[in-house]
């Protein structure tokens, strides 16, 4: 039954909501796809589930075809499994805990792992029961600090979470392998642009693991790309290392006097006023910048670190943040405050470095202040260095990395920069931004483990499954769609995802014309076709025209003045295209040009993965 703007729970909008930024966010807001309820929650309307639905229904065949068998679970899950696999305390202040009315605590799912893991635990004992893939679309929760940005980032979306059980890594890497290709048919599908990077698993855990990314500038995730085909987000970017330089012929570290220098530029340009070195000159690279930074736990408890990194370099937090190194867990890092510094006065700000005692001998940090001293992977044995004397207006020259100071590790902190080589060798970086709509992991052990789900193997011995984990971001799916597809005046979207095939307009007052819009409607619907009837009867043709432009269905057929020659005009939003068509052929080749629409971009996706394969 065609859907009619008369009756449509739809009212556009003139307007922007208020602190929209982006066009997905403004304009699914105007076009009435969207309401918001509270900051990062939204509620559906008609045009908005019509638009949603389709998605869904393409990746539940690309799942389909993967081998992927569909359940569904709750979105209120009790805590048990979260503590035993020790994400309770891991996910930290994202989850939305809540409380029964016997006391036991409960929390709205940011993500389903463990009780898939126990779903299968309960019905599954043998090998001969694996492989298994399963799969839901459902709801999650995640109490963002900074929900932005409209479907782009909330604190309620809907993704679709599929896991694979497999008896050994072989299984597991097979299984991924159909996921990746899932993927890259869904989204080529759904006309998004996607580009796998290489990722880090994060809190999720596991091995392998890879992002789909959508690029636009208003996406908060920052990736790499490299001529020879290198792609990866940046927090999964390694340094080249170099090789470990002799130091016996190094000069001895020696502390001088440099008033005036609490930032790098003026401290090189001291240097090499005052303290030249003898082969060439001193350069911000050669200055060892020690960046103290607060890190809060999962558990909510906050650490002071240090972070030891060339001077011509700067930390990026959210990259040192996300690489896993800081501990267990989501962690959150940011610089530290004058308290902190307070706190720490053996810690001076600007001259800051490993340290030196009386004896002349360096230390590192932990023999100074028990502080964690983290360094940049390029802080190699042998190479010199000027850094903090830790007293103001005096720093340390000629110190040498593995003679003068040690670290308690190295961290992945500093920024990534334009130019930089790529890990394997294929050519210099270049970074752009992008929306992460999909990750895809090798779990291995991490939940099977920690919730003992364990089969019999060929031999009878008890087994421990191998995982993976696969995310989709429906929603946010939607809104990249929306990024995508849109003009100045509305929406614009494919041809196979509008929440209608065809819009019709009544353009006029007259009984003949509102009689015609309604036979194209039958017509076209006993085709297969679907319509929404713009059939309002005391809306001005201009009003209809700017809804049919917001709204953003791509084949408009306008019913007016025309009709007493025969003929309607049909517009194309996508080319912007406009003719007339006799009312006698406007059916048949309105369908035509549907069904070709819809051939086309089901040809998309085995044109995206054989473009893949060929990267």
């Amino acid at each position: 039954m065609a859907l009619r703007m008369s009756s449509l729970f739809v009212r556009t909008q003139k307007e922007d909501p208020v602190g929209a930024e982006v066009a997905s966010h403004k304009l699914l807001h105007r076009a009435g796809y969207i309401r918001r309820s509270a900051p990062g929650i939204y509620t559906w309307l008609p045009l908005g589930l019509k638009v949603l639905g389709k998605i869904e229904a393409i990746v539940r065949e690309e799942m389909a075809t993967a081998g992927s068998q569909e359940v569904h679970f709750p979105g209120l899950l009790p805590a048990d499994p979260y503590r035993k696999s020790g994400r309770w305390e891991a996910f930290g202040p994202d989850l939305f805990h809540l409380k029964d009315r016997r006391d036991n605590d409960y929390i709205l799912a940011p993500t389903h792992e463990e009780v898939f893991t126990l779903l299968v635990k309960d019905l599954y004992s043998s090998y001969k029961d694996l492989p298994l893939s399963i799969y839901q679309v459902q709801t999650k929760y995640r109490d963002e600090a900074r929900p932005r940005a409209g479907l782009l980032r909330g604190r309620e979306f809907i993704m679709k979470d599929a896991y694979s059980f497999d008896i050994d890594d072989a299984g597991l890497d097979a299984s991924y392998e159909a996921m990746r290709v899932a993927y890259l048919r869904a989204f080529a599908r759904l006309g998004v642009p996607c580009l796998p990077v290489k990722a880090t698993p994060g809190a999720m855990g596991g091995s392998g693991t890879e992002e789909f990314i959508y690029p636009s500038e208003v996406g908060e995730d920052t990736f790499v790309r490299s001529p020879g085909g290198y792609a990866a987000n940046v927090e999964a970017v390694t340094s080249i290392v170099p090789e470990t330089i002799p130091f016996e012929n190094s000069p001895a570290a020696h502390v001088e006097d440099t008033p005036d220098t609490p930032t790098i530029e003026s401290l090189v340009a001291a240097a090499n006023a005052d303290h030249p070195r003898e082969d060439r000159a001193w350069t911000a690279a050669d200055t060892l910048k020690n960046v103290v930074c607060a890190v809060t736990h999962p558990d909510g408890t906050r650490e002071i670190i240090v972070i030891g990194l060339p001077g011509d370099r700067d930390v990026d937090l959210d990259r040192a943040a996300g690489t896993g190194m800081l501990g267990n867990g989501e962690v959150d890092l940011e610089a530290a405050t004058a308290e902190d510094l307070v706190a720490h006065p053996e810690l001076v700000k600007g001259y800051i470095g490993p340290g030196l005692d009386l004896d002349n001998q360096v230390l590192g940090l932990e023999g100074t202040s028990k502080l964690r001293f983290l360094l940049d992977p390029r802080v190699v044995e042998g190479t010199r260095w000027i850094t903090g004397a830790n007293e103001p207006g005096r720093h340390v020259f000629d110190l040498v990395a593995g003679r003068d100071f040690t670290a308690d590790g190295t961290i992945e902190a500093a920024e990534v920069v334009l130019g930089d080589p790529a890990p394997d060798g294929s050519g210099p970086l270049e970074l752009a931004r992008g929306v992460e709509i999909g990750q895809i992991f090798k779990l291995g052990r991490k939940y099977a483990e920690s919730l003992d789900l364990k089969v019999l193997d060929q031999n009878g011995k008890a087994t421990t499954v191998t995982m993976g984990s696969y995310g989709l971001g429906v929603t946010r799916v939607m809104a990249c769609i929306a990024e995508e597809y849109h003009s100045e005046s509305g929406l614009l979207w494919p041809q196979h995802l509008a929440p209608a095939d065809v819009h019709i307009i009544a353009a006029g007052k007259g009984e003949d014309i509102a009689a015609a819009a309604e036979k194209l409607t039958a017509e076209l619907e006993s085709e297969g076709v679907t319509v929404l009837l713009d059939d309002r009867l005391k809306v001005s043709p201009g009003f209809k025209f700017a809804d049919a432009e917001l709204i953003g269905i791509p084949t408009v057929i306008v019913v007016g003045r025309g009709l007493a020659d025969g003929v309607v005009e049909v517009r194309s939003r996508l080319t912007d295209e406009k003719s007339e068509q006799p009312v006698a052929e406007v059916v048949a080749s309105t369908v035509a040009t549907i069904r070709e629409a819809y051939a086309t971009a089901a040809a998309a996706a085995d044109a995206a993965i054989a473009e893949t394969a060929a990267r």
